[in-house]
């Protein structure tokens, strides 16, 4: 431990923190705009200066490491006049349609010439003048609101290693964006949106036309059916000031009717699905002799990036859809019958806290089981907000309700979904009930919870070691691949024989869908209320959900079966790098 003093103050922090994190322990606020605490401070923009004491030198605090005996000013009237002048030089490149934003009040730059008090142009406004780039239906790059911090860049590259995203150019004509200078739909981009998540401003952000879902609701003629994802439940209440880490399940179901939305399912009964599903099928490779290890399929930022990097790995991936799918497959069918309409009659939406959720809805033609999209139209958890805003609906003061039968009940397992390793936690139970003939005496898989990058576990299933691993954030992922490669040269038995893969740091609760602002501490928080959830649940394996066990009996048959693979399963095609 070492002593620092800030503005006349003692505080001990642990060797090797940075002025801006010691300010933090002090709740001194220092303004800042490159800095996200996921990624390495590399001091681009300038504004978090602060001042030694006793000198005129002035140090960035996202970066500067602090030392013993060290004093530091961070507020006085020349240390703010330089960040005003940081701010007045950024504003001078930066478009003034805060109006049209789509970040507009959830702005940092916005909210920076706020509180600095910037009412004037005192410099010439000098724009980039670039052509917005909407090659992808979910991904939107305007370069004219990047400010160049670089958040972006680092997210994509050092995050996700997808280097979809550069610097190009020097000095003042330096621009962001893909590749090469080819359009976004021609990178490597993933379509994870952990870009958009981690921009200041409105440079990159999620397109959806949502008044193309306001004419659906609006349309008496049309049956609307929607599906909310796990973690949905445990983020939306960020965008209504609730805490982070509130469940709101019953009042998102209270909310969307409200909306107008005519049926209100969950996707957790999907994830139930595909945990049938995908747990048959590595029950079948682990004892038939198939290919392992077998990788989970249900997130599409990971699918869309084995296609394009992996491609000795794809019949490693599970061949099941991903709850979305599973559950959209499901309402255009088996429910459909139920209630007498035909596929077409159905508009299909989900609520899910993924940006690349819509791009799997139109993956392939797997995605049209009846012969119709199984899900028309992808809501991310901040554009529900934003319908809910619209609506008028005072959201933290809604009463609670429930999901309609028979596709909104489910287990504590379908719901863990959301969180890195709830997928895995969720499969094994049920893998080692239909090995076993019975449950786990302990159904807690908790080595594979938390945010260490690569986690796992080994059990005993009839007497057979099994060993599982859990990957999250993508840029994690090539070191448990090439340990799968390694294995399969050498001869030797996988490392593991069933892992879960998410594109994002945290899993779903982190999606490029989510509210703005996250951390460590909200992604944590977010995990912990799905885990809570599970522990209240009645049922907590997918095997043991009645209405499960009723779409079988009555209308799929068996896991794995020809009808069920027809409708719940999927392929997966090699892809160029650069499309």
């Amino acid at each position: 431990m070492i002593t620092i003093n800030i503005n006349g103050r003692d505080v001990q922090v642990q060797e090797g923190t940075t002025i801006l994190q010691a300010a933090k322990k002090l709740d001194i606020n220092i303004p800042t705009l490159c800095y996200s605490p996921d990624l390495p401070a590399w001091a681009s923009c300038g504004i978090c200066i602060v001042r030694l004491a006793g000198t005129a030198k002035m140090l960035r605090a996202c970066c500067t490491v602090a030392t013993d005996g060290m004093k530091i000013i961070t507020h006085d009237p020349a240390i703010t006049k330089a960040r005003r002048t940081v701010l007045e030089l950024i504003l001078s490149n930066h478009p003034d349609d805060c109006l049209r934003c789509q970040r507009n009040n959830n702005c940092e730059l916005q909210k920076l010439a706020a509180e600095f008090g910037i009412r004037t142009n005192r410099l010439d406004k000098i724009l980039k003048e670039q052509p917005i780039d909407d090659s992808y239906e979910e991904i939107v790059l305007d370069r004219n609101k990047c400010i160049n911090c670089g958040r972006c860049v680092e997210a994509c590259q050092i995050m996700q290693n997808v280097w979809a995203l550069e610097y190009t150019g020097r000095g003042d004509k330096t621009i962001i964006g893909p590749v090469s200078g080819v359009d976004m739909a021609h990178s490597p981009c993933i379509r994870c949106g952990q870009c958009a998540s981690h921009c200041p401003v409105g440079a990159i952000t999620t397109h959806n036309p949502l008044e193309k879902l306001w004419e659906k609701l609006a349309d008496d003629s049309v049956t609307t059916a929607v599906q909310i994802a796990p973690s949905v439940r445990a983020g939306l209440g960020e965008e209504f000031k609730l805490p982070a880490g509130t469940l709101t399940t019953q009042k998102i179901y209270t909310a969307l009717r409200m909306l107008g939305f005519k049926y209100v399912f969950d996707t957790n009964f999907g994830a139930d699905l595909t945990i049938m599903e995908e747990a048959t099928e590595f029950v079948e490779r682990l004892t038939k002799g198939g290919t392992l290890p077998m990788f989970t399929s249900c997130c599409p930022g990971w699918v869309d990036y084995a296609e394009k990097n992996y491609h000795d790995m794809l019949p490693h991936l599970s061949t099941a859809k991903s709850p979305q799918q599973m559950q959209g497959a499901i309402t255009k069918t088996y429910w459909a019958q139920q209630v007498g309409l035909k596929a077409e009659q159905i508009f299909s939406v989900s609520v899910m806290p993924c940006t690349a959720k819509a791009y799997e809805s139109r993956r392939n033609d797997d995605m049209k089981s009846s012969g119709v999209p199984d899900v028309d139209f992808v809501l991310t958890t901040r554009e529900l907000a934003v319908m809910i805003r619209q609506a008028g609906i005072d959201f933290a003061n809604l009463e609670e309700s429930t999901a309609d039968n028979p596709l909104g009940p489910y287990t504590g397992a379908g719901t863990i979904f959301g969180a890195t390793g709830g997928v895995m936690e969720a499969a094994v139970r049920t893998a080692y009930n239909f090995v076993t003939g019975k449950n786990l005496g302990n159904i807690n898989l908790t080595p594979v919870r938390g945010l260490e990058a690569v986690k796992s576990a080994e059990l005993d299933i009839d007497g057979k070691k099994v060993r599982v691993a859990v990957v999250h954030q993508m840029g994690n992922v090539d070191a448990v691949v090439q340990q799968v490669r390694e294995a399969a040269v050498a001869g030797k038995e996988p490392p593991y024989h069933f892992i879960e893969v998410m594109a994002c740091r945290g899993g779903c609760v982190a999606g490029g869908g989510q509210p703005y602002g996250v951390t460590d501490v909200i992604r944590s928080k977010r995990a912990d209320a799905l885990y809570r959830d599970d522990t209240d649940s009645v049922i907590r394996c997918s095997h043991e959900n009645p209405e499960i066990k009723k779409l079988y009996d009555n209308y799929l048959g068996k896991p794995c079966g020809e009808k069920s693979h027809h409708l719940l399963h999927t392929h997966y095609t090699p892809k160029n790098l650069y499309n």
